[in-house]
């Protein structure tokens, strides 16, 4: 079978719009966390948040789509539409059931609902539109992916929160084997909005620090949980035969590796599982740990989860046996986008020989890590790895390597 690789890449994030305008921001170091401005945050505990800025859904959806969708919906087709002009794929040109969108979702639409919330209980039913019953559902960024571009292949949505873009990159490259030639995958995430603050609120994880230098640490000895963000990455992954036979202007890198894994219960005696996702992955793959040029954490900022992952990470590598990044400490977690978005730092890492910083952090945790934190490092990256956890147990792991 041929690879499965990437061939065209878009973003919002809260760097900007673009790959580039996100790309520019990460290597300066540039923290993008700021008070939030989506909502009056003064009476909820998190005030800051890693946003979109000058973001105008007018810009980059179809007039008559924009009042059907959540914001997170219109991210998700900006990111599409950068993706598909960086591959130079014409979707019209292409068999439309040979075609498939599969993104990551978590939270759904929520600032929609909650707009159709407060016209129910302030208004009245008759005030509720019809576009409710489908512009807050998980699949609704999938499915309107693929109408805009006629895809007509088999599409889906996963929905495993913060591990959700890697889920989905690899539903994708399983597509791929069973005989897709093309499909839009990763994700986006707009859940800045008061129904959707405080649905995150209950997982207890979200640092209530205001200072947005000191909000979000993660591995460091004053960690104290992540702040929130939107936006997030989309991918074209393409058959390596098909994108050669094309020819595609620029491969970025093979999706070469996935592991999954579910952890146990809270409270349960069994050890998390993490490192066996990891592991998993690079068998997949086909690497050892040597070959690993760089690990992009899935950095939660919660202590004990922090200590997990770092813990996981020296049983597969050694004690700063590979250098480690967490350039969402910029952005905050961008829930099903966040993994997506690493995985868009991977593949630019190995274009650019450069790996990104994380947020100056310190303490014993840390310094079981070789983090890069001292602005952008300069490496050949052939081999990258991809981390990430979604609430309630979800573990991903994926292994991009650059196209041979």
């Amino acid at each position: 079978m041929s690879a499965a690789v990437v061939t065209g890449v878009g973003a919002v994030t809260p760097h900007g719009i673009g790959v580039e305008a996100y790309w520019e921001g990460t290597m300066a170091g540039r923290s993008a966390i700021r008070p939030v401005t989506r909502f009056d945050p003064a009476s909820y505990p998190v005030r800051i948040a890693g946003e979109v800025p000058g973001f105008s859904a007018a810009e980059h959806v179809p007039s008559r789509i924009v009042p059907q969708t959540d914001h997170w919906t219109h991210l998700g087709l900006a990111a599409a539409a950068m993706a598909l002009d960086d591959s130079g794929i014409d979707p019209a040109g292409m068999p439309e059931y040979e075609m498939a969108v599969v993104t990551a979702s978590s939270s759904g639409g929520t600032e929609f609902g909650q707009k159709e919330m407060v016209n129910l209980w302030g208004r009245g039913p008759e005030f509720v539109g019809a576009y409710q019953s489908i512009a807050w559902f998980y699949a609704a960024t999938t499915g309107q992916i693929s109408i805009r571009h006629g895809m007509r292949g088999p599409c889906g949505v996963i929905a495993t929160e913060q591990a959700g873009g890697l889920d989905a990159v690899a539903q994708s490259r399983r597509l791929l084997r069973d005989g897709t030639r093309m499909v839009v995958s990763g994700g986006t995430d707009a859940s800045l909005c008061p129904y959707g603050l405080v649905a995150q609120l209950s997982t207890r994880a979200l640092s209530v620090r205001p200072d947005p230098e000191r909000a979000y640490l993660p591995f460091d000895a004053e960690a104290c949980g992540y702040v929130p963000g939107e936006g997030g990455a989309l991918l074209i992954v393409e058959d390596g035969g098909h994108a050669r036979d094309r020819g595609a202007g620029r491969v970025y890198g093979e999706i070469a590796g996935y592991g999954a894994t579910f952890d146990p219960p809270p409270g349960s005696d069994r050890p998390p599982t993490l490192r066996r996702a990891i592991e998993k992955a690079l068998d997949d793959a086909g690497v050892a740990p040597d070959d690993v040029d760089v690990v992009f954490a899935d950095a939660m900022g919660v202590p004990e989860q922090d200590r997990a992952e770092a813990d996981a990470l020296t049983a597969v590598f050694g004690a700063r046996g590979v250098p480690v990044t967490a350039p969402k400490t910029l952005t905050g977690r961008l829930y099903a986008g966040g993994a997506a978005l690493d995985l868009l730092a991977a593949l630019l890492s190995i274009r650019d020989s450069a790996i990104p910083p994380t947020a100056p952090v310190a303490g014993p945790v840390a310094d079981a890590l070789d983090l890069v934190l001292d602005g952008p490092r300069e490496a050949r990256v052939r081999t990258a790895l991809v981390v990430a956890r979604g609430y309630g147990g979800f573990n991903a792991a994926l292994v991009v390597r650059a196209p041979g």
